[in-house]
């Protein structure tokens, strides 16, 4: 099959002499097309399926590497008398260690907002306060810490924010 604009024509020159030819012609094309439909569908299959498997497999890898903190939690849990308070906190701010650097391999990195200015595409007002030796819109607490990736925010930071306008105690309404 040769796809020069020349080879067209002269099918149709031909064609105008012998219809037989025409429709050989006309049929040769058709199923080049399907042919050419039938691969991409293929293909489409086939990225999809692709794709899907390696979705699969770093989630299971993710899945892999949380397993040991995990482990390491329920071991703190199996322990509760044997051990002194101090102990259990040392257990599990050593699994808290290893959970942020676990994050942190997989590009995940927690928003750091105490002392910054309020930023509310990474951080969500839960409260006001009021410190006058703090600037307007400062956050001065973080309630619940907030994640992301890049420029991707997985979980806003909860904060309180200060307005040195609000008189003391009657802003920290949550």
């Amino acid at each position: 099959m040769s796809d020069s604009p020349n080879s067209s024509a002269s099918v149709a020159d031909s064609a105008s002499a012998d219809p037989a030819l025409l429709q050989t012609a006309l049929a040769a094309q058709k199923e080049d097309y399907l042919r050419l439909a039938a691969d991409f569908d293929n293909f489409r299959k086939r990225t999809r399926r692709d794709s899907e498997q390696q979705a699969a497999a770093e989630k299971e890898s993710f899945i892999r590497e949380l397993l040991p903190v995990v482990d390491n939690l329920e071991r703190a849990l199996a322990c509760e008398g044997a051990t002194s308070s101090a102990q259990l906190r040392q257990g599990v701010e050593m699994t808290q260690r290893q959970l942020g650097e676990l994050l942190h391999r997989h590009g995940v990195e927690p928003v750091e907002a105490a002392g910054q200015p309020f930023d509310p595409h990474r951080e969500e007002a839960v409260a006001v306060g009021h410190d006058p030796s703090q600037p307007d819109h400062i956050v001065l607490e973080v309630v619940q810490r907030g994640y992301c990736r890049g420029d991707k925010v997985f979980r806003p930071a909860k904060v309180i924010v200060n307005d040195p306008g609000q008189s003391s105690g009657a802003g920290r309404v949550r």
